[in-house]
This record gives structure tokens, C-alpha cells and sequence, in this order.
């Protein structure tokens, strides 16, 4: 409608790879973007980051855990207003994702560390929180929900496009003209990341440099794609730990990454089994873009020209976060997040919980 009101949104994302948080903000009406803000990240402290990883796969909270998480993101917020000359009353509403320690669709639980009602204090403004719950309560896997972001991104691109994100857990975007599919497809850059920090102590495989020097050991990779995930149909979703890197365990690590990229890559080329027709453009977003060997081979496994989504405009970087902020104010209007053809929910639904600063 000519008359939407436009809202300022800031969305912030802290994604299953564990590198730190991402702030961005969006001007939009909860349908289309009207323009696009700033945009900051803060990586975790290796110590923080180490927790947190020990908090992965566990149902219980840690209170401090979680106020420690929450007021780094409240650091985040004043540091990109601070830098970017934004004022605390031009921010409408802050999209909170927190930080997921345990998904599990099947038994409709989701945790995601970040205290709403304590951002709405540290901030001043308006917060809305616990974004996959309410899917998750009526059957969805309440994952991906950012594929509502990227249809309204990819409104003026040639369709049918397949947008896939490739974050701790990859998934895939199908957009089509009267079609929004969308699932996650397999790994992402988790298991390549947590092979390298447990043989060398660094964070991740840089530029891919180890994944090149190594081969792909077939029996272990028909082993991952054995796993019974990737039988299942979509709408499906991962939790990071879903995969157990001790399948590596006897390779070199240089043919265990190489080995590990190829499970990323075929996993998201079967993906493309599921969708209803081919596809006109596959663009890339999340860190595994950065890494030269996912993308070569992606490219090659898929026969065609694959571009991280910087080819046509986007912030590869703040998509995720954006995407939380265009969330935030479809909450704020009680319009859907996620679909059947998304997460499986049995209808399309809304979801987040909004809490006011006192």
C-alpha cells in the first residue's frame, strides 16, 4: 500500500558459525525494502566463543551466559549508532535472533540464548525476540526463516533463482513468480571449522587453502551422505551438531577439508532435486562464500556460473542481520514469517515476542 507506514529496523544475527554478531539496519513496510543502513559486526572473543560452544546441544540456560551475550549486543548497537550518527529514537524497532544452542523441530523445542526484556533496557527501544517458536509450536521446523527476506530482495531479478546460505548449516531459497520453497540442505562451514580448531586451533580453513591441497576421500563422504536427512523431503532443518566430524578422524587434514567441502557442495547440489523447476541463477550468501574451494566446486558440481549475491548489490555480510530487522516489523504487523513450503508449519505464521523498555 501507497500509504505503509516505513519503519527503521535494526536486526541483529548470531549465526551457527559462532564468529560474533551482526547488526544492520533496513528501511522497510514489512513487504518491500525501501532502503538499505548501516551495517557493523563484533566477532566473539575466542574465550566467549568457547563457552558458548560448550553450551551447544544443551536445553539448559545459563542466565549469565545469556545477559553477557545479550549486553555484547547491546555494545554492538551503540557502537554502529555511535559511528554511523544514528540516534536511539530513530530506531523503531531492534529484530533479535540470539544466539541457537539447541534446535530440535522434531520434539517442537528451539532455544536461543539473547534476553529480550533486558536489550529493551540496555537499548531504550522496542525488541522482538523468540522468532522460531511459535513455528516450531504448530509443527514447522521453525528453519530457515530468512527466505521471507529473500523473496522481497529478489523482486526485480530474473526468477526462478535459488538463493542459498551457507552459514554453520546451509540452506536454500527457491523464488519463482507464485512459488517460495525453502530448506536447509546440509552443512555449512560448521564441520570445516571445527576440523580446523581441533587439529591447529584456528578458527577456520583461510581462503581454503587446506581443503585445496587435500582429495576427497569417497568412503567417508558416502558415509555423511548416508545420513537420514538427506532422504527425508523438504521442508526440513539441521541442527549444527547434526553431523559428527570423527568420520575425518583417520584422513589428513588437508584431504579431511577437502572431504568436508565436498559433503557442504553435494549436499546443496541435490537440494536442487527438490525444487519444482530449474533454476535461471544460483547466488550465494553467509561466510562459505569467502571460501574459494566451496564455490569452485559448487559451481562444478552444479554445472553453472555460481556468484556470491555481491554480484547483484547485496551485502553478503548483513543479509542475515537484515533480515531480522524485515522481520521485526512483519511481527510488529502480525504478517507471516515462515510457510508450509518453508518450515512445514501447518499454516503460515507469525511468531517473536515483543518487549517494551519500562
Amino acid at each position: 500500500m501507497a500509504d505503509a507506514k516505513i519503519y527503521t529496523a535494526l536486526g541483529l544475527m548470531s549465526g551457527t558459525s559462532l564468529d560474533g554478531i551482526d547488526a544492520a539496519v533496513i528501511q522497510t513496510d514489512g513487504t518491500s525494502i525501501h532502503s538499505f543502513g548501516p551495517f557493523e559486526t563484533k566477532p566473539y572473543h575466542p574465550e566467549f566463543r568457547g563457552r558458548l560452544r560448550e553450551a551447544m546441544g544443551t536445553r539448559e540456560i545459563s542466565a549469565k551466559l545469556e545477559r553477557e551475550l545479550t549486553h555484547m549486543h547491546a555494545e554492538l548497537i551503540q557502537e554502529l549508532s555511535k559511528k554511523h550518527d544514528l540516534m536511539s529514537s530513530d530506531i523503531d524497532i531492534i529484530g533479535f535472533h540470539g544466539q541457537t544452542t539447541q534446535h530440535e523441530p522434531a520434539n517442537q523445542f528451539t532455544l536461543q540464548l539473547g534476553d529480550g526484556a533486558l536489550l529493551a533496557e540496555l537499548t531504550g527501544r522496542p525488541v522482538i525476540n523468540n522468532f522460531r517458536a511459535a513455528d516450531v509450536a504448530v509443527g514447522g521446523e521453525g528453519a530457515p526463516l530468512a527466505p521471507v527476506y529473500h523473496r522481497a530482495l529478489a523482486t526485480n531479478l530474473g526468477q526462478p533463482i535459488a538463493i542459498v546460505n551457507i552459514g554453520g548449516v546451509a540452506n536454500v531459497s527457491f523464488i519463482s513468480s507464485d512459488k517460495l520453497l525453502a530448506f536447509d540442505t546440509g552443512p555449512g562451514n560448521a564441520l570445516i571449522d571445527d576440523l580446523v580448531l581441533a587439529r591447529t586451533g584456528k578458527s577456520f580453513d583461510q581462503d581454503g587453502q587446506l581443503a585445496a591441497k587435500g582429495r576427497v576421500d569417497k568412503s567417508s563422504l558416502t558415509n555423511f551422505l548416508s545420513h537420514e536427512f538427506f532422504k527425508q523431503p523438504p521442508p526440513k532443518s539441521l541442527d549444527r551438531n547434526a553431523f559428527n566430524i570423527s568420520v575425518t578422524d583417520r584422513l589428513s587434514l588437508e584431504n579431511a577439508a577437502a572431504t568436508l567441502v565436498a559433503f557442504t557442495t553435494t549436499a546443496i547440489t541435490r537440494s536442487a532435486s527438490f525444487f519444482p523447476e530449474p533454476v535461471n541463477q544460483w547466488l550465494v550468501t553467509g561466510g562459505g562464500r569467502h571460501n574459494p574451494m566451496i564455490m569452485k566446486e559448487l559451481s562444478e558440481r552444479l554445472g553453472k556460473v555460481v556468484q556470491p549475491v555481491e554480484s547483484v548489490g547485496w551485502n553478503g555480510d548483513a543479509i542475515e542481520a537484515e533480515a531480522f530487522a524485515f522481520m521485526a516489523v512483519r511481527s510488529l504487523l502480525k504478517l507471516p514469517l515462515s510457510f508450509p513450503s518453508t518450515t512445514g508449519a501447518s499454516e503460515a505464521m507469525t511468531g517473536g515476542d515483543l518487549h517494551h523498555p519500562n
